[in-house]
């Protein structure tokens, strides 16, 4: 998977190919970053349910909650576990499935031109120390490949979906992560 090099993928992340993305409208149009959190089972963290989820390969057996969920066919671009650990789905050229119905200064289907990052936690429980330096070093490598994406193209789901998604959440400190960027 990392045969494209460097604007396509995170070197130090662990690849987990998955099928659920596809082409890009404009390969060179990649301007907004999004931030979202999941948790599968929802505040449960560890264990590899959201690899299996991203990839279309959740059992639907193994939780009651998977039942609702297990056909869909979402992804992202990354994850960011509690670790720190960064697992990348789809390269960041592509057009990952994470956004859904949303809009960003007026412009629809964000899918089309963000890369979107997921934050394995949940809107009201702080995040790590570790997810916030892995988050900023990963934010870093895309906005130096993806020079359109600046610090006022970098949001959360709940920003390009309001009133249907609230993650990353309350427990998200934009302040910190916003600042740490350029320290």
């Amino acid at each position: 998977m990392n045969h494209l090099g460097p604007a396509e993928f995170f070197p130090a992340a662990q690849s987990c190919p998955t099928t659920h993305w596809d082409t890009r409208p404009k390969a060179d149009d990649v301007s907004l970053l999004v931030i979202h959190n999941i948790s599968l089972p929802p505040k449960q963290f560890g264990g590899s349910y959201i690899e299996q989820f991203f990839c279309g390969q959740l059992d639907k057996d193994k939780h009651p909650y998977f039942v609702e969920i297990a056909d869909m066919r979402v992804s992202a671009h990354c994850l960011i576990k509690r670790n720190g650990q960064i697992v990348q789905f789809v390269p960041f050229s592509q057009r990952a499935w994470h956004a859904g119905k949303s809009s960003f200064q007026g412009r629809a289907i964000c899918n089309d031109y963000s890369i979107g990052i997921e934050l394995e936690g949940s809107d009201d429980i702080p995040y790590t120390s570790e997810q916030y330096q892995s988050l900023v070093t990963v934010s870093r490598h895309i906005m130096t490949y993806y020079p359109h994406i600046n610090l006022s193209r970098i949001v959360g789901h709940n920003d390009i979906a309001p009133g249907r998604k609230t993650d990353p959440g309350s427990a998200f400190n934009w302040p910190f992560f916003r600042q740490s960027l350029f320290a």
